[in-house]
C-alpha cells in the first residue's frame, strides 16, 4: 500500500517571470480589439479630420495576413487609371 502525502494548498501557484503565457506579451499598455470595435470609431475620426489621429499616425498595428492581403489588393486595385 502506498503512502499518500497531505499537501496543504496555499493559493495558486506563482508561475516565474520567465515563463510567457500562450507567448502573449504582458505589455500593460496594449489592448485586443476588433477592429468592428474601433473601425467606426476611426472613420468617423477621419472624416471629422481630427487632430487627434497624427498624434497616432507612426504607431503600427497588428493585423492577420489575410486583412493585410485584401487590404493590399483593394490598394492595387482602387488605383485611378487601374
Amino acid at each position: 500500500m502506498a503512502l499518500r502525502k497531505l499537501r496543504i494548498y496555499t493559493g495558486p501557484e506563482t508561475i516565474p517571470q520567465s515563463t510567457a503565457l500562450l507567448a502573449e506579451p504582458t505589455d500593460t499598455n496594449r489592448v485586443r480589439v476588433t477592429l468592428g470595435e474601433i473601425l467606426p470609431l476611426l472613420a468617423d475620426a477621419v472624416e471629422s479630420d481630427r487632430t487627434w489621429l497624427s498624434d497616432f499616425a507612426d504607431d503600427e498595428v497588428t493585423i492577420s495576413s489575410d486583412l493585410n492581403d485584401v487590404l493590399q489588393a483593394y490598394r492595387h486595385f482602387r488605383r485611378p487609371g487601374a
